[in-house]
């Protein structure tokens, strides 16, 4: 049969955390039609192109829970930065932020405010159905399942002002029930951005109970990662139970020094919110570092009104002094100023060309404001309010006690592969499995393997993905346990992965010997 495939002679795993065992794994119409010792040579596989993977593993396709990949498809070639780590599928729209359902008017705020997150693509205007459509046109190279962000559906309905206008919640209620009939696998709130970091919590449980109306999960970038998470994880239960649904806890962390070792009470909050009946996950990248929006490190005050009003207030002294003493205070709203220090920023994306690959203090130094960087960044958000930066905030016995518990998948938080990124978005899971695994054996395979599939395909309703199993969807990822690895760093980031040595997606070869085909294969996933 030339349309089989047979992956012979691995050490097959079945994605539910069981140990490998050496197998055959048939393929035929994009689906897993045998996975047994012996199945190359029994049946109808006469034909059929066979990949010896012995002595490699052959996993379920990894599942990526935490990914800012919406606009990828929509760049003019195949980019394939997901498929070498062997991901087949994204969970994109994450942190509040989809790029619909926009108006012309809202996609140029998210535009001015968080271009780079759309590749710099202008945002297309128009429903989530249309954008799914769209993306479906291009051709994604792996499949993609999307959340409707709440930035989004707030901007379209209200605009950017900090306060809700009359009826605005309602039509935010409308635009989220036609994402969800759309096939949005659920919605996701960005608690530390503008405009979501506006909300209240009665503004998020009403958009729960529509979620919940549909079947679907709520995915969050909690309002605080540090000194105060337990509250933020409250509320995060608080929102799932009002709706009803599955939770999801994005990049889970300690988040700044004052927070280290908060891991203990982070895992401690999941666990008693399951206990409670609460269906709660998290996902987790395997760095030290997080990568995000520059004026993440600013109080959320700061960008009320958008990013021309933002960049006025920053010109006035008085008001800097003023915002300086809220971000030094490091409260919930306040921003990550006060939880990092300016050595420990660099910038990784900003109109300046100068100022890219260089921390805050360098940049400092260089302007003359040593002795008070805050207005550094006061400058380089005015200039740029779309900067993106990497900012070391966790330290590494919290990122292995998340990493442990077997609520915590993984996610990769990656940006668009542009310019000067976090290495998660080039190498998150070779680096889970040569570093994690491998090396300091903080995870089995087995359990890493689980985690990076059926944990997350579950919490996301993805049937018949993230498991190695008949009857199952074919995207499949054969790597050398003794290769696997990622030589990234946050100033070289764009290293291709080593060991990843074949990739099947909807039963289609599309990484061969570590190359890329350059088809792209992929697919929306429509809840």
């Amino acid at each position: 049969m030339t349309d089989t495939l047979v992956l012979r002679g691995g050490t097959v795993f079945d994605g539910l955390g069981s140990p490998g065992v050496v197998a055959d794994v048939v393929i035929a119409d994009g689906v897993v039609r045998a996975v047994a010792p012996g199945a190359a040579t029994s049946g109808d596989t006469a034909g059929a192109r066979t990949v010896d993977c012995t002595g490699l593993h052959v996993a379920p396709g990894f599942v990526d829970a935490h990914s800012h990949s919406d606009m990828v498809p929509l760049m003019d070639d195949p980019q394939p930065f997901k498929l070498l780590q062997g991901v087949t599928t994204e969970i994109a729209g994450n942190c509040g932020f989809s790029f619909a359902p926009l108006d012309q008017v809202s996609s140029a705020v998210v535009d001015a405010m968080y271009g780079e997150l759309a590749c710099t693509i202008p945002s297309p205007a128009g429903s989530f159905a249309a954008f799914l459509d769209l993306v479906e046109q291009h051709g994604p190279t792996n499949h993609l399942a999307y959340l409707v962000g709440h930035h989004t559906l707030r901007l379209t309905a209200n605009g950017a002002g900090d306060e809700l206008r009359p009826g605005a919640l309602e039509r935010m209620r409308d635009l989220a029930a036609e994402a969800f009939r759309a096939g949005a696998v659920g919605f996701s709130t960005g608690l530390i951005y503008p405009p979501g970091c506006f909300a209240d919590r009665a503004e998020l449980e009403a958009i729960a109970r529509v979620a919940g109306a549909y079947g679907r999960t709520y995915a969050t970038h909690m309002r605080d990662e540090g000194r105060h998470v337990e509250d933020a994880i409250d509320e995060a239960v608080a929102v799932a139970l009002a709706g009803g649904i599955r939770l999801q806890i994005s990049h889970c962390k300690a988040a700044g020094r004052a927070a280290h070792g908060k891991s203990a009470a982070l895992l401690d909050r999941i666990a008693a919110a399951r206990l409670a009946g609460v269906d709660v996950m998290g996902d987790q990248y395997p760095y030290l570092a997080g990568g995000t929006v520059l004026l993440a490190l600013l109080p959320n005050r700061a960008a009320e009104g958008g990013a021309t009003a933002m960049t006025a207030r920053l010109a006035d002294p008085a008001y800097r002094i003023a915002l300086q003493a809220d971000a030094e205070r490091a409260d919930p709203g306040d921003g990550m100023w006060g939880s990092t220090t300016p050595a420990q920023v660099i910038v990784t994306g900003h109109r300046d060309p100068d100022a890219v690959g260089r921390t805050v203090a360098d940049l400092a130094e260089q302007r003359g404001q040593a002795e008070n960087p805050f207005d550094t960044l006061c400058d380089l958000v005015a200039d740029d309010p779309t900067a993106m930066i990497v900012v070391e905030m966790m330290a590494e016995p919290d990122v292995q006690a998340i990493m442990a518990s077997p609520l915590v998948g993984i996610g990769s938080d990656n940006g668009p592969p542009i310019g000067l990124q976090h290495p998660r978005t080039y190498g998150c899971f070779p680096r889970l499995l040569g570093t994690y695994v491998r090396e300091q054996q903080v995870l089995t395979w087995e359990e890493a393997i689980r985690k990076a599939t059926s944990l997350v395909a579950r919490q996301f309703g993805l049937a018949g993905r993230g498991v190695l199993l008949p009857g199952a969807h074919a995207d499949i990822t054969v790597f050398d346990p003794d290769r696997i690895g990622h030589a990234g760093t946050y100033t070289t980031p764009d290293v291709t992965p080593e060991g990843i040595e074949t990739v099947v997606l909807g039963g289609r070869v599309v990484v061969d010997g570590g190359t890329f085909s350059g088809e792209r294969a992929g697919r929306v996933l429509r809840a």
